[in-house]
């Protein structure tokens, strides 16, 4: 079992106050209480570094109104992340101990990893009590830098609407991305996949969040640097190997939305069952700068070098045998080629 601290766990009687108070290693803000039995039970999981730490500030401001507009209804727990990976931990002990909601509280890094905590060895996380009828749903505040899966729903970053759509429970089942590799472990993905420059582009970006969106243009001009394209094999849905050559990038996506507003897969629907794979080839530094409206607007697919097309999984191999071909998903780094790219139809209840 996945702790929370060094030496704890939930008790398996535990239920949530409405109280909003964090998270600490000794508990888990449990209470015993039969009045709230019929209460639903939220965990907001909260990056308090993200955004250069304006996700702290804006959650402090958003915690009066939470609590006025879901307390009354609702058992309410804050538990803010100390670190990568930590939310990951606490969905997980969220889910198992039967809470009816998880809500990311940050940007796409955050939500990212509350995605990953809804699985553990492949599976998804099972609920241990016998007091839920109702499987975890998803939930989104976001507040981060990027924000990117929020786009496609035309989501603001408008905390108040968010704790709106979080009021009225609207749930509905979305894809989820899924990515493996030769060491077989899995890692999960709501947003988008990149190989190859975007995701080098990415690697770097993660290292100058500090400066906002301003990160993103640093991390292209930084992959720019010394990038070539490459031949790469490809295999979509099981079937035969295919040379591609020049890739100069390839983007999976469940969502539109990447790299702070590129609308990189614009016929992306994370209710089909498919993920729309982009593929960029040949492409230079000058053709980014004079294609870069494109991008952002999702006109390019009728760009020359541009191909897409709606797939179950890829399956992406370096033919240089060198290595170094990066790949990442929702902007987190997952290391190099080679890698296969799956879809879990309608993997997770969300609320909208």
């Amino acid at each position: 079992m996945v702790a929370l601290g060094k030496g704890f766990s939930m008790p398996n009687n535990m239920v949530f106050r409405s109280e909003l108070q964090p998270i600490t290693p000794e508990r888990f803000l449990g209470i015993d209480s039969s009045s709230s039995s019929r209460r639903k039970d939220l965990v907001f999981i909260v990056n308090p570094q993200g955004a250069n730490g304006r996700t702290g500030r804006e959650w402090r401001k958003l915690v009066p109104y939470l609590k006025s507009r879901l307390g009354k209804e609702c058992n309410i727990c804050e538990s803010l992340t100390s670190g990568p990976c930590h939310a990951i931990d606490i969905t997980r002990e969220a889910i198992r101990e039967g809470a009816d909601a998880v809500i990311a509280v940050g940007g796409d890094g955050t939500l990212h990893e509350v995605v990953n905590g809804f699985f553990w060895a492949g599976k998804p996380v099972a609920n241990q009590t016998n007091e839920s009828t109702r499987s975890t749903a998803l939930g989104l505040i976001p507040l981060g830098t990027g924000s990117d899966f929020a786009r496609t729903f035309g989501w603001k970053n408008d905390p108040c609407e968010a704790v709106e759509r979080v009021a009225r429970g609207l749930r509905s089942k979305i894809d989820i991305g899924v990515i493996s590799g030769e060491s077989r472990e899995h890692h999960y993905f709501i947003n988008i996949a990149d190989i190859h420059l975007t995701a080098k582009a990415g690697f770097h970006a993660a290292r100058y969040k500090a400066f906002g969106k301003v990160c993103y243009v640093i991390g292209a001009l930084q992959a720019f640097m010394g990038h070539q394209n490459q031949d790469l094999r490809i295999k979509f849905n099981e079937g035969e190997w295919v040379t591609f050559p020049q890739v100069t990038a390839i983007c999976a996506g469940n969502a539109k939305y990447f790299g702070g507003g590129m609308k990189i897969a614009p016929n992306a629907d994370p209710f089909t069952g498919n993920l729309e794979v982009v593929i960029l080839q040949d492409f230079k530094w000058y053709d980014f700068v004079l294609k870069l409206h494109k991008l952002y607007n999702g006109t390019h697919l009728s760009v020359k070098n541009v191909s897409t097309r709606s797939v179950l999984s890829i399956e992406v191999e370096d033919m240089s045998g060198k290595g170094g071909i990066y790949i990442q998903s929702d902007g987190e780094h997952l290391g190099f080629l080679p890698k296969k790219i799956c879809v879990l139809p309608a993997a997770i209840e969300m609320i909208f």
